[in-house]
C-alpha cells in the first residue's frame, strides 16, 4: 500500500447490506461480469459493525472487513495506533484519526456520494459520516428508494471527477440492496433472497460505468458493510449478532492506466 498511496486513485465501493451467499451464488453463476473483472473473486469476510454507521465508522478508521480465517490479518490502511496487531510492514500508515483525513494530508481530494440515511446530510448523525470527506453529495434520488439509484450516484460521479486534478479518493455507499428491493424483481410485492439478488444485477449492469470514470491506476474496494436476514431464525433485517448479518462479500482490485470516460 506505500507504493500505490499516492501514485493511484483509490475507489471504495459499499453495497450497503450486501449478503455473502447472495453475492458468491451470483459470482459462482457468472452473473457478475462488470463487478467482478476477469479473475476476481469475492473473499468471504467479517464486518466489522452489524449496521451502516458502526461498519462505516469502523472502516474509515482503517478497519475494512476482516478475513473469517484465524489472524492477525494485516491491514491496507491503519492509524497509528500504539500496540496494533494488525498494522504491518505492507500497512499504508496514517497520523490522522481518519482515513479521509489521512489521504486529504497525502494529497488527495476525498469524495463521497452518499446512499442510504446515514449520509443524507438532513440531520447532524446523518452528517457525521460525509463530514469526513473534503466534498459530499446525497440527493433522494441516491436513495433506497429509487430504483434508479445508482445510476443517478455515477452521474454525480462524473460531475465531480470531470475537471479533477490532483489524486481522487472516492467513496461511494450503493443503496440499491438495501430494503426496499423488491422493484427490481419483476410481479413480487414484497422483499426476498431473490430480490436482493435482482437488485446486485441491477448494480452490475451498471457499475461498469463506475469504474470507467476513475483516473487509472485505481485500487478499487468492493465490500459490503454487513448483511442482513429475511427471516432466517426468525429474524429481519440487520443490527443484529446473526451470521448472515457479520458475513460480508470483499474484494479489491487494481485497475490499470487507460483514458477515463466521463
Amino acid at each position: 500500500m506505500n507504493a500505490i498511496v499516492g501514485d493511484h486513485d483509490l475507489l471504495l465501493v459499499t453495497l450497503d447490506t450486501l449478503r455473502y451467499d447472495v453475492a458468491a451464488a451470483l459470482a459462482d453463476a457468472g452473473l457478475l461480469p462488470n463487478l467482478l473483472p476477469p479473475g476476481v473473486r469475492w473473499e468471504r469476510r467479517h464486518s466489522p459493525g452489524s449496521f451502516t454507521y458502526a461498519a462505516h465508522a469502523a472502516m474509515f478508521a482503517g478497519f475494512l472487513p476482516t478475513p473469517v480465517t484465524p489472524g492477525p490479518h494485516p491491514r491496507l490502511f491503519a492509524a497509528t495506533f500504539p500496540g496494533s496487531e494488525s498494522t504491518a510492514d505492507g500497512t499504508w500508515v496514517f497520523d490522522a484519526p481518519d482515513l479521509p483525513a489521512g489521504l486529504a494530508k497525502a494529497g488527495y481530494h476525498t469524495v463521497c456520494i452518499g446512499g442510504v440515511g446515514f449520509f443524507n446530510k438532513l440531520t447532524p448523525l446523518g452528517s457525521a459520516l460525509p463530514g469526513l470527506f473534503a466534498e459530499s453529495h446525497w440527493e433522494p434520488e441516491f436513495g433506497v428508494t429509487n430504483p434508479a439509484s445508482l445510476e443517478r450516484q455515477i452521474d454525480r460521479a462524473a460531475e465531480v471527477l470531470r475537471d479533477r486534478t490532483a489524486p481522487v479518493f472516492l467513496f461511494v455507499n450503493v443503496s440499491a440492496m438495501h430494503q426496499p428491493n423488491h422493484f427490481y424483481l419483476p410481479g413480487a410485492t414484497g422483499d426476498s433472497p431473490e430480490s436482493h439478488a435482482a437488485a446486485l444485477r441491477y448494480v452490475d449492469r451498471h457499475i461498469g460505468r463506475l469504474y470507467a470514470l476513475m483516473r487509472r491506476p485505481c485500487l478499487v474496494i468492493v465490500c459490503s458493510d454487513h448483511g442482513t436476514a429475511y427471516g432466517e431464525d426468525g429474524h429481519a433485517g440487520h443490527r443484529i449478532g446473526h451470521e448472515v448479518v457479520w458475513t460480508v462479500p470483499y474484494t479489491h482490485f487494481i485497475l490499470e492506466q487507460r483514458h477515463a470516460a466521463i
